[in-house]
């Protein structure tokens, strides 16, 4: 199956998103593509909180969900939406971190909320707390398509195995990793946790990412790795799609699934044990 990741450089404005990643999934349809994903906050990346308030939106009043589920119904492809800032009814205010599998009706076929939340020091003068505006997610979730049951994660997840594992076990052959990973921490990590939850889990691992320097209204400036990545199951990289903003189109098959699997059939002998 035709199947496209979008790379993309998403601004502060959802609306000036959608307009770029509307022209984009279309371009991709055109070309064969009957699944397109796209990375993480995909409607708005934002430094500043104030701006998040200012422009966020409850999932039913989301312009991104309804326009891209609008484009899906019209073109009938499947579309994974990375995931959307999404304004919450939390009392501490929060947003969640959702993930949207949207079938060729336009109709949600799986929500998955980020469960790990990005709170770290990766150098003197980058520190990310996105805990402070993110609600973390309590449930794994598998979509189920018409080509197979997808394992939904987002960003920071890809440094948990557990995770990745437990959606392999449940049935997960292909795992969706959309991020917008920090420079510093891409450069060093970035492909070989890909690789690695290809290698235990014998999925394919699809990875949309943003990239570059984002052009915000306010806030700290803020710039992201790219690399969006393909993962064969035996954990080749297919594609690797540099920094530049683009479209990413490849085969996926399950053939590649089952015979990494019967070569090592690792998810099989997953054993209980004591201690430490």
């Amino acid at each position: 199956m035709k199947t496209a990741l979008l790379q993309i450089s998403s601004s502060d404005d959802p609306a000036e998103n959608l307009d770029m990643v509307r022209a984009m999934v279309a371009d991709a349809a055109a070309q064969g593509a009957r699944w397109v994903l796209t990375p993480e906050v995909t409607n708005c990346l934002s430094t500043s909180t104030t701006r998040q308030r200012e422009v966020l939106r409850h999932e039913e009043d989301d312009i991104t969900l309804a326009g891209l589920r609008a484009q899906a119904a019209e073109l009938g492809i499947w579309l994974l939406i990375g995931s959307l800032g999404i304004k919450t009814h939390d009392p501490d205010g929060r947003f969640a971190n959702r993930s949207f599998m949207i079938g060729p009706q336009g109709q949600i076929v799986a929500r998955y909320d980020k469960i790990h939340m990005f709170d770290v020091q990766v150098t003197e003068t980058e520190t990310f707390r996105e805990s402070a505006n993110y609600r973390p997610g309590q449930r794994a979730v598998l979509a189920e398509t018409d080509f197979g049951k997808i394992g939904m994660t987002v960003c920071y997840d890809l440094r948990f195995p557990h995770l990745h594992a437990a959606l392999a076990q449940a049935g997960a052959t292909i795992l969706t990793v959309p991020a917008a990973f920090s420079p510093v921490t891409g450069a060093a990590h970035w492909e070989p946790l890909l690789r690695a939850r290809a290698i235990e889990t014998g999925c394919w691992v699809l990875a949309p990412a943003q990239t570059g320097d984002h052009r915000l209204s306010r806030g700290k400036p803020r710039r992201t790795h790219g690399h969006s990545l393909v993962v064969a199951p035996w954990g080749e990289v297919l594609i690797d799609a540099g920094t530049d903003p683009g479209i990413h189109i490849f085969d996926l098959d399950d053939k590649s699934v089952t015979e990494a699997r019967r070569r090592v059939p690792s998810l099989t002998h997953v054993r209980a044990f004591d201690g430490p």
